[in-house]
C-alpha cells in the first residue's frame, strides 16, 4: 500500500550470525519444551513468549486453545454463574484479547491473530453472561475500527469487522442501549454511511467499496424501500462512483462500477438486486448513459486498458446496446479490441476469445 520494502544488509559480521544461531536454538528448545509440558498455565506462558516471537506458528495458536480449554472453568461451575467462575473465564479471554492485540500492531495481516481473537470471543458468548459477551464483540468493533484506520484497505480487518456487526446484530441488546427492536438493532445503515466515510478518505478502497455493495441491498430492504427510492438509490452510487473517476486507471473503481451495471440484469435476485422492478426501458436508459459516460472519459484517458475492457464487456452484457448504432458502433468495437491488443499484448488470447464473441471477424471488421 505504498510503502516500500527495505532491503536488509547482505552481510552480517560473525558476532551477529553467532547471536542469531543462539536465538534460534533458545526458540527450539522452547517447542519442544510446550510439546512435552501438561496443560498448565507455565505452559501458556511459553506458547505466549514462542507466539510473541513468531505469530505465523499455527501450530502453537492451537495447542494454546487446548490449554485454554483446560484452564477454562468446567461446564458445571460455569452453569453456576458464579462469579468466581465467571471473573476466571473473563480473565483468560481478556488476557489473550491484549496479547492479539499487542501482536496486531506488527502483524496486521496474520491470519492466525484474527482466528484466534474471533475463537476466544466466541468462547466468550458461550461461557459468559449476555451483557459481558456483548461487551467484548463491541471492544472488537472499537479495535477493528482503529485498525481500519491506521490501514484503511486490511482486508483481514474488513472481514473481520464483518463478523463483528453480524455478532452485535445477533446478540441481545442490553436495557441500557435503547434499542427496543430487532429491526433498530441492526447496524447496516452505521456501516453504510462508515463505508462512505472511508471510500471518500480513499477512493482506492476494493474492501470499502465491496462492503459497499453487500449492504445496499439488505439496506433497501430494510428502509421498506419504494420503486422510486430504489432508482433514487441507483442514481446516486452512479453519482457517486462518477465523482471517483479522477483516476481512471483504478481497478478497484471500475469493480463497483460493474457491480452497478451487474444490477440492470435481469437474472438477479432479490439479494443482489437494487431496482426491483427494472423494465427494458431502464436498463437501456441507464446502459446508454454509462456507454456515454465511459466515453468521455477516453478523450482524457486513451492509455487507459480498463475503459476499452469495460466497454467491450458491456457490449457483449446488455441486449438493449446490440445494433444501437448511436451508442455502439461497429468501429468502435474495432478500435477498442485494437487498443487492447496494443495495451496488453499479453492477453492477446483472450482478446481474440472476445474478437469471436463479438463476430467480428466474419464480418471482416478487425484483422488477424
Amino acid at each position: 500500500h505504498g510503502v516500500s520494502r527495505v532491503a536488509g544488509s547482505q552481510t552480517r559480521s560473525d558476532q551477529a550470525r553467532e547471536k542469531e544461531l543462539q536465538h534460534i536454538t533458545r526458540y527450539n528448545e522452547l517447542v519442544e519444551l510446550i510439546a512435552e509440558t501438561q496443560y498448565t498455565v507455565e505452559v501458556l506462558n511459553l506458547t505466549t513468549k514462542l507466539l510473541t516471537e513468531n505469530p505465523e506458528y499455527y501450530t502453537i495458536w492451537n495447542h494454546r486453545r487446548r490449554v485454554l480449554q483446560h484452564l477454562f472453568p468446567t461446564q458445571a461451575e460455569s452453569a453456576s454463574l458464579s462469579s468466581d467462575s465467571h471473573q476466571t473465564t473473563l480473565d483468560l479471554i481478556t488476557a489473550d484479547l491484549s496479547l492479539t492485540t499487542s501482536l496486531l500492531r506488527q502483524y496486521p495481516k496474520c491470519y492466525w491473530l484474527w482466528n484466534h481473537r474471533y475463537w476466544a470471543l466466541q468462547v466468550g458468548e458461550a461461557r459468559l453472561q449476555v451483557a459481558a459477551a456483548r461487551k467484548l464483540w463491541q471492544g472488537e468493533l472499537q479495535l477493528v475500527t482503529i485498525m481500519l484506520g491506521a490501514d484503511s484497505r486490511n482486508f483481514h480487518a474488513w472481514s473481520y469487522r464483518r463478523f463483528v456487526v453480524g455478532e452485535l446484530e445477533r446478540i441481545p441488546a442490553q436495557p441500557d442501549e435503547a434499542i427496543h427492536s430487532k429491526q433498530s438493532q441492526s447496524m447496516t445503515e452505521a456501516e453504510f454511511a462508515y463505508t462512505t466515510k472511508m471510500i471518500k478518505a480513499n477512493l482506492s478502497n476494493f474492501s470499502a467499496w465491496h462492503n459497499r455493495s453487500k449492504l445496499i441491498p439488505k439496506l433497501l430492504d430494510e428502509r421498506d424501500s419504494d420503486d422510486a427510492e430504489r432508482r433514487h438509490m441507483l442514481d446516486n452510487e452512479f453519482a457517486l462512483i462518477h465523482e471517483a473517476f479522477l483516476d481512471p486507471f483504478d481497478q478497484s473503481i471500475w469493480y463497483y462500477h460493474q457491480f452497478l451495471m451487474g444490477t440492470l440484469s435481469s437474472r438477479n435476485s432479490r439479494e443482489s438486486a437494487i431496482i426491483l422492478d427494472l423494465t427494458d426501458n431502464d436498463q437501456k436508459r441507464y446502459c446508454e448513459q454509462e456507454i456515454n459516460f465511459i466515453k468521455e472519459i477516453l478523450e482524457d484517458e486513451e492509455e487507459c486498458k480498463w475503459v476499452y475492457e469495460v466497454l467491450l464487456q458491456y457490449s457483449t452484457s446488455f441486449p438493449s446496446l446490440k445494433g444501437n448504432e448511436s451508442v455502439i458502433t461497429s468501429d468502435d468495437l474495432r478500435e477498442w479490441l485494437s487498443k487492447l491488443r496494443g495495451l496488453d499484448p499479453l492477453r492477446n488470447g483472450r482478446w481474440t476469445d472476445i474478437e469471436r464473441t463479438l463476430d467480428l471477424q466474419s464480418k471482416g471488421l478487425v484483422s488477424q
